[in-house]
């Protein structure tokens, strides 16, 4: 297939790994480039046709082989292989480069509730000082004083602010949002859809029918408009028989004709797909198994009072699509109800922590088990489950800025023994 390369992609990829093979006199160019955006945009292939176009040889590291139970392997693992591409360098006499596909996945935090461990510490340590000292990359146990070549990184992911932020400053990592806009998209489909006989004006509609979709909706649609095909074929061969005729068999692989690629037929489909992922979106299964999980713990929420037109407020709907009654049976003071709708309000998350008398003087607090919490009804019965469980104990209601992933509440909501 002759694949498109989106030109910014090109342009931006092409300048940072030739700099990073240049001497150009009191410049400091950065070895990282960090190419972040939304899931499924072709960051990774887009990359591939780079390289591929440029002559660039790869080392590859995928984001899962950055935790290990050993502590320290996967540092060792980034240095080692830093250390072969520059070898590859000088004995290839060509470009190569060190690729860490999906960085986010393996060395960032999305929340509270994410793992921090040694590991993710020494990748983060490990790719500073490589961005630092990029000629002077050692393995553990061992000195080298010999200059390695200078090697370009190239790592992607989708949200880098999940990064240490000394990682991701400016002069070590060089960041490159990838956002393809519709000529882009054009062009990238009409690669995908070379081969089936689609026009310009086609594929542009096609484009426009799906504009909200990402890069890989459209391979993916490709590759279902073969499913009939391939559901005729084990039905004629039978269930029974469809492994030993495709896996090592004697005769000849089986071909299928050419499928109907026509705009109808794939406009067709693709609803479909979006109707599977609006199913994803809208069943929300996750909120009620947690419920379950917090029913559990001897947690039995209160039913809602009847509500009248004059009981109720406007609020916009919370996310089961039902608007949330400002009368309630519960214990809860109106100052912390109030409380927990404003947190709520400005989209930041809600947790609930306890202490004992002792811990408390040490600040030792600990999660009363809840999960993430997106409506006042929610909150109000978790809260309320907390304070009967703990009934002697310090117990606080935190909000949390999931975008800043810091605390912006932290307020005391009941003391032991009737402290103030």
């Amino acid at each position: 297939m002759s694949y498109y390369i989106a030109p910014r992609f090109l342009d931006k990829l092409g300048v940072h790994i030739t700099k990073n093979f240049l001497n150009l006199p009191g410049v400091r160019v950065p070895v990282i480039l960090g190419i972040h955006g939304r899931k499924g945009e072709g960051k990774t292939f887009q990359c591939q046709l780079v390289f591929e176009k440029m002559g660039i040889e790869v080392t590859n590291i995928s984001g899962g082989e950055l935790e290990s139970p050993d502590a320290g392997d996967p540092a060792r693992l980034i240095r080692l292989r830093y250390r072969e591409t520059a070898e590859l360098i000088k004995v290839r006499g060509k470009m190569c480069v060190l690729m860490i596909n999906d960085l986010d996945a393996g060395a960032g935090r999305f929340d509270e509730g994410t793992q921090y461990t040694v590991n993710t510490q020494l990748v983060n340590a490990t790719l500073m000082n490589i961005a630092d000292n990029p000629t002077d990359v050692q393995l553990p146990g061992s000195y080298d004083s010999t200059p390695l070549h200078r090697v370009p990184i190239i790592v992607t992911g989708n949200d880098f602010s999940t990064l240490y932020a000394p990682l991701i400053r400016d002069g070590r990592m060089e960041k490159f949002y990838w956002e393809p806009d519709r000529d882009d998209k054009v062009g990238i489909v009409s690669g995908i859809f070379a081969e089936d006989g689609l026009s310009r004006r086609e594929v542009e509609q096609l484009v426009d029918t799906f504009s909200h979709q990402s890069i890989d909706f459209y391979s993916a649609l490709r590759s279902r408009i073969y499913d009939e095909q391939v559901r005729e074929f084990i039905h004629k061969v039978g269930f029974e028989r469809v492994s030993l005729r495709v896996v090592n068999s004697a005769e000849k692989p089986p071909e299928f004709k050419k499928p109907d690629f026509s705009l109808s037929n794939l406009v067709e489909a693709g609803n479909f797909m979006v109707g599977e992922q609006q199913r994803v979106d809208n069943s929300q299964l996750v909120d009620e198994y947690n419920r379950l999980n917090r029913g559990s713990k001897n947690y039995q929420p209160a039913p809602p009072a009847p509500v009248t037109p004059s009981d109720t407020f406007q609020q916009p709907k919370n996310g089961n699509g039902f608007q949330t009654p400002k009368g309630s049976n519960t214990h809860l003071s109106l100052e912390t109800q109030e409380q927990i709708r404003q947190i709520l309000a400005q989209g930041h998350r809600i947790n609930f922590e306890h202490v004992d008398e002792r811990r408390f003087r040490m600040g030792s607090w600990q999660s009363c088990g809840t999960t993430q919490i997106n409506a006042e009804w929610d909150a109000i019965s978790a809260l309320e489950s907390c304070l009967a469980e703990y009934e002697g104990e310090y117990v606080r209601l935190v909000g949390i800025d999931p975008k800043a992933k810091r605390r912006v509440v932290e307020t005391i909501i009941q003391r032991p023994n009737g402290q103030n």
